[in-house]
């Protein structure tokens, strides 16, 4: 799980173990992958079209093992195969994927038709189907093998996606994202169909899907289809392939950045189906405990995915995962001390039912079951420095020590049912009609004692905001339904439009919401398209959201609470125009309006009394209690906002084996700004430039030279307004009053006054911006003469320029000799370092 609590009161305590983690993996670079493939090649030549309208297909992945290409405009391909039986696969969005068995063998012209509808599996042909959307606003592919070539992607899809338009990472450490200034709960992530509720692994260092047995990633920025519901931004949809029918059983092994991984595959006897088993396995943790006695954030995986053939265009999939993650860590540097446990838990199982309805339609049946629990256990013991302490010159000498604990649990579980029908009424007309239930059972617990989090300005902050109660213990059993109608129509060979409506209910409010949406695209020439895109989207409160959450609500009482579900307003208009043989070109604007969203209610005047009330400050000190209400963790429907700007994405890909240079630029304008609490300010995730540059260079054969450099402007942040003098429970009544429930101001050995920053009140949140983000990753690979084609490696840099980025902005106090207060500085925190890897390919 991604977040649920992060005490910051000593920072050190995440910099040490981030400290550990990243020495582990400088101990344990080396890469090394395994797979099968054979020495002699002959060239296979192929064209691609639309089943239906017979239109050449551009842009088509066409994949036979590890080499691949792309039709140019034509549709054409060239593409080298082991002279043996192979297995080639062609795939493209809004496409069924095409498989057949070639004879590298032959001379082969190969003619390819895909045909439009969703996909069903192998061997199954489908005569009929209407033309989806070939092109849509706001959605891009990304193939698998360039998640795995991305220079410093770690082979995390969210990292990758971080180089698109619209889209970036909340931090440099973690795999959260914001989409077009939207938060990072606001985003779907589904996979073959099922919901993932924690799509994170070692707290979003590793994303919980391997691009060794994913088909296809893609990501839809805004206005996405009426099948899915729930969120407010974005989806991204995985789906993972079939194993590989070509015999048996077969195999192959990696070792990458943070964990290896084995994959065994084949097929069922009698041409029955296939299967595909994977397990992954942290291996720094193991190489980190001959030199240390605690045990360094780790985790492990299994997946496995069986299809059985049923005949007469049948299928029954069966899908199962396993994962646990963990940490068990004593940290000690100086006189700072702590202690830390977690212990992740994700389990899916899913049975799939697919089956064709004659030759215009298809009939798909999904259950699954989704258990994921996160327990921590933090405790720690500090001395000062950092964001508490006096004006002393001797921290350890003068300043007293502080405890905090925490323990915090999370759990969701959703039971789950989706049914999807399509069927065509002509070439041009296809209809879609569907539902899903989710039952779920949700558990929040937690307990705070000791100092809360000196940097929350937001009260109701995730991270241990001091608008949090000190327990809560909360269980809900909430469902949500949807059900959607989907109408495509080719108005012509020009015009193609999908009109949608998602009919949504949730118990958790008992809102029940029409959701409409409409897609359409009209080919102005032959290699321009203008699109159009609008949609409503809704999201209804719960605890299954809290794992990509910044802010916590307590959402206990009664069945149906008094708060409404956040909606949002998308629409889009984008030129898509392709320039050359392989490269195109994007334009997109788009404008989103948020309403009902869900914040934290302020203090009432009564509660604000209630806390200040435990203050026993002297007169001279009475400035520093803050009696000005502050956020709490109760919810309300109290804000809104808009966000809107522009994207420029300009990609180049592989049109045949001699292309040498690949890869993409994306250029995002951003504005995004709410209202709460009484005035206008950015969203947290506002950001007004970013831009992205990816790119593969082949100079020969032998040589591939690859960059990935992001440039973005900073994040909103809230600076401190000052100093305030910290409080202390006055447990040994020091001021002599007989009150031992009270706060009083805290001094240090000497009689010192103690000191934390100063935030302000709302008014101050989001004044202030983070400095601009600059990174450049990049990649050598070499394949020798003497390895024959089957050996090749490579060397990956992360961080090149080594910059210390503001992942987190820190103010820390430090000892002023002129004064009799600590001085106040700035500092950047929860940066990548720059981060060496050495990696070695060998295929037999």
């Amino acid at each position: 799980m991604q977040t649920c609590f992060v005490i910051h009161e000593s920072p050190g305590w995440r910099k040490r173990l981030l400290t550990a983690f990243m020495i582990a993996l400088l101990t344990s670079f080396a890469t090394v992958q395994l797979r099968a493939s054979e020495m002699q090649t002959t060239m296979v030549r192929g064209r691609v079209t639309n089943f239906v309208s017979g239109a050449a297909l551009g842009g088509v992945h066409v994949k036979v093992n590890d080499d691949s290409a792309t039709t140019d405009a034509d549709g054409r391909f060239i593409l080298s195969i082991a002279q043996t039986t192979v297995m080639l696969e062609a795939n493209h969005p809004g496409f069924q994927s095409y498989r057949r068995e070639v004879n590298g063998s032959e001379r082969l012209s190969l003619d390819i038709a895909l045909v439009p509808q969703v996909r069903f599996f192998e061997h199954t042909e489908v005569r009929a189907a209407a033309n989806p959307l070939e092109r849509s606003p706001s959605l891009t592919p990304i193939r698998p093998s360039e998640v795995q070539s991305v220079a410093g992607g770690a082979e995390n899809v969210f990292r990758v996606l971080t180089t698109l338009p619209g889209v970036s990472g909340t931090d440099e450490l973690s795999s959260r994202l914001s989409v077009r200034g939207g938060g990072p709960d606001q985003n779907l992530t589904v996979m073959d169909g099922v919901e993932i509720h924690d799509p994170y692994r070692l707290f979003g260092l590793v994303s919980a899907f391997n691009p060794e047995t994913v088909e296809s990633f893609e990501l839809t920025t805004g206005a996405f289809s009426a099948k899915y519901g729930d969120r407010l931004s974005s989806i991204l949809t995985i789906d993972n392939r079939n194993g590989s029918s070509r015999s048996s059983i077969t195999g192959s092994s990696a070792l990458s950045l943070t964990d290896t991984n084995a994959i065994l595959e084949g097929g069922l006897p009698g041409d029955a189906g296939s299967w595909i088993l994977t397990g992954r396995r942290t291996y720094y943790d193991l190489v980190a405990e001959r030199f240390t006695d605690s045990d360094l954030p780790s985790f492990g995986d299994v997946q496995g995915k069986i299809s059985f053939n049923l005949g007469n265009k049948k299928r029954l999939t069966l899908f199962g995962l396993l994962s646990r993650e963990g940490t068990d860590a004593a940290l000690t540097s100086g006189s700072h001390q702590g202690e830390i446990y977690t212990h992740t838990r994700n389990d899916l199982y899913s049975i799939a039912f697919d089956r064709a309805l004659g030759n215009r339609g298809s009939w798909r049946t999904l259950a699954s079951y989704y258990d994921t629990e996160n327990v921590r256990d933090i405790d720690g013991r500090f001395q000062g420095g950092g964001r508490r302490r006096s004006n002393t010159p001797d921290i350890e000498q003068d300043m007293p020590f502080a405890d905090f604990a925490w323990e915090s649990s999370t759990r969701t579980r959703d039971l789950a049912i989706r049914q999807d029908i399509s069927y065509a009424l002509s070439k041009s007309h296809l209809l879609e009609v569907g539902f899903e239930s989710h039952h779920l059972d949700t558990r929040l617990a937690y307990e705070i004692t000791g100092r809360r989090n000196a940097i929350a300005e937001n009260g109701s902050s995730i991270q241990g905001g001091a608008g949090l109660a000190d327990e809560l213990e909360s269980e809900r059993q909430d469902r949500r339904y949807g059900a959607w109608l989907i109408d495509r129509m080719n108005l012509g060979r020009r015009v193609e439009t999908e009109a949608g409506l998602r009919l949504s209910h949730s118990t958790i409010n008992g809102d029940t919401l029409l959701e409409p949406r409409f897609r359409a695209s009209w080919k102005l020439a032959p290699k321009t398209h203008l699109q159009f895109a609008a949609g409503w989207h809704a999201q209804s409160p719960g605890y299954e959201k809290l794992v990509s959450a910044d802010y916590l609500f307590d959402l206990s009482g009664s069945e149906r609470l008094p708060i409404a579900s956040e909606r949002s307003t998308h629409v889009l208009m984008s030129l898509e125009r392709e320039l050359a043989s392989g490269l195109t070109a994007r334009i997109e604007g788009y404008y989103k309006r948020f309403d009902d969203l869900i914040v934290g209610r302020l203090e009432t005047p009564a509660e604000t009394l209630e806390r200040v009330a435990v203050y026993d400050y002297p007169p001279e000190l009475a400035a520093y209690v803050h009696d000005t209400p502050i956020i709490t963790s109760q919810p309300s429907n109290d804000s809104e906002g808009r966000a809107y700007g522009f994207d420029v994405f300009i990609a180049r890909r592989a049109t045949s084996a001699k292309t040498r240079f690949t890869g993409w630029a994306s250029y995002t304008y951003g504005i995004a700004d709410c209202t709460a609490y009484g005035r206008t300010y950015p969203f947290d995730y506002d950001r007004r430039h970013t831009l992205s540059l990816v790119g593969q260079w082949r100079p020969s054969q032998r040589l591939e030279l690859a960059l990935t450099g992001r440039f973005a402007s900073g994040f909103p942040t809230t600076p401190p307004v000052g100093l305030s003098v910290s409080a202390t429970a006055d447990e040994n009544d020091l001021d002599g009053d007989g009150d031992r429930g009270e706060s009083i101001p805290e001094r240090d050995n000497a009689g010192r006054l103690v000191y934390v920053p100063d935030f302000g009140g709302v008014e101050d949140m989001n004044t202030a911006r983070q400095p601009n983000y600059l990174r450049i990753d990049s990649r050598l690979t070499w394949t020798p003469r003497f390895g024959k084609e089957r050996l090749s490696m490579y060397l990956d840099v992360i961080n090149v320029l080594n910059r210390t980025n503001p992942g987190i902005i820190d103010y820390k106090l430090e000892h002023d000799p002129d004064s009799d207060r600590p001085r106040l500085v700035e500092a950047r925190d929860g940066s990548i370092p720059i981060l060496p890897s050495i990696g070695i390919h060998y295929r037999f």
